[in-house]
């Protein structure tokens, strides 16, 4: 099914950009599950758009409504079904794109594949389909919280040309929310920001990269061979819209260092088992060690811009598409929170299929 994700805990999405309701329905949730709206709005403001001065200025309030698999405060086990509303859904504003393809986006893929698109605001390609994978990962992160607890930290390490030093420690959700660029690190901050405004005001975008680090998951989370944990991991990131890169631990940079550097010697430490280091970014031979989980994910420029393209039309005719709509200038901070979300949509099906295969039978 191309619009769900999981095996055991399984998410489906569904709606469009300039549609009524977008939304989410989980099956696989497990029942008495304490779970309130609130801890769900809470993500879902993370992401919503008009949150600051670098972000899109479209206003949607994003209140979740809870349909079914919800009672007296706690999961049924029944589908958990979700959704929003839009309300300032401006579909005349894209009658340009009914018979134009802009640039990098998913225009002219979706007609050539369906013979049939949603022109308003990409439709179903619009990143306003991330409201059911934040819903959901506010559910799975509920989960987590009480199983291990494992948390969660996205934060942003790189817009355009600005870097933030590594972090020597696991940031705090105050630390990240502190800027709305969500960068820890407050000089760097305040110099992406002022990048984002600078590319604004010039009708151009930019692109960057997002860290997560993950603590609390038990070694022997994930699968050998096709389902490895990182496997799982990349797809869910390369899932997301804008995004063009995925890795792990040393990822690109571990090529350039030999095996003697690279390897991470095993160590015991207060009866455990662990790593003096972690290139391996928390998972070896494709299952969790333990260890902190460290990936980073890249996203492209933000296709919309407000400048002149050229590009073609439906009939295949040269022509020229007029820089308007309403978009990120660079979608990596409103990213942070969706990166988050299947991070922990992805270890809670794990988790799941872990506990099947290795707690049911008693030999």
């Amino acid at each position: 099914m191309p619009n769900s994700f999981g095996k055991l805990f399984t998410i489906s999405t569904w709606g469009e950009s300039h549609g009524p309701t977008v939304g989410v329905v989980i099956d696989g949730c497990p029942p008495r599950l304490p779970l309130t709206e609130a801890e769900v709005q809470a993500e879902l403001d993370r992401r919503r758009p008009g949150q600051s001065d670098i972000t899109t200025p479209r206003k949607e309030e994003d209140k979740v409504e809870f349909l079914s698999g919800l009672f007296d405060g706690r999961t049924t086990g029944q589908p958990l079904a979700m959704l929003v509303r839009n309300a300032d859904a401006r579909p005349e504003a894209y009658a340009e794109m009914k018979e134009k393809f802009r640039p990098s986006h998913a225009d002219y893929t979706y007609q050539t594949k369906y013979g049939v698109r949603d022109h308003r605001g990409g439709g179903r390609s619009s990143a306003r389909e991330t409201i059911g994978r934040v819903a959901a990962g506010a559910v799975a992160k509920k989960i987590l919280q009480l199983a291990g607890p494992v948390e969660i930290r996205a934060f942003v390490t790189h817009i355009h040309h600005i870097a933030a030093p590594s972090l020597a420690h696991f940031p705090t959700l105050a630390e990240v929310e502190a800027s709305p660029v969500r960068c820890p690190h407050p000089e760097t901050a305040a110099k992406m920001i002022e990048r984002i405004k600078e590319v604004r005001a010039a009708g151009d975008s930019v692109g960057g990269m997002i860290e997560c680090r993950v603590r609390g998951v038990p070694a022997g989370l994930g699968e050998p061979v096709f389902d490895r944990l990182e496997a799982d991991l990349g797809k869910a990131m390369l899932s997301l819209p804008a995004t063009k890169g995925f890795e792990i631990g040393s990822g690109f940079t571990g090529t350039l260092l030999k095996g003697s550097q690279h390897n991470d010697a095993f160590v015991a430490q207060r009866g455990r088992v662990h790593t003096a280091t972690n290139n391996s970014g928390g998972v070896q031979g494709g299952i969790s060690n333990g260890e902190e989980i460290v990936f980073r994910v890249a996203f492209k420029p933000t296709a919309t811009i407000m400048q002149a393209q050229q590009t073609v039309d439906l009939q295949g005719k040269a022509t020229e598409l007029t820089g308007r709509g309403r978009h990120d200038p660079c979608v990596v901070p409103r990213a942070v929170v969706i990166v988050e979300a299947m991070a922990a949509l992805v270890l809670v099906d794990h988790w799941m299929r872990h506990a099947a295969q290795n707690r049911t039978f008693k030999f």
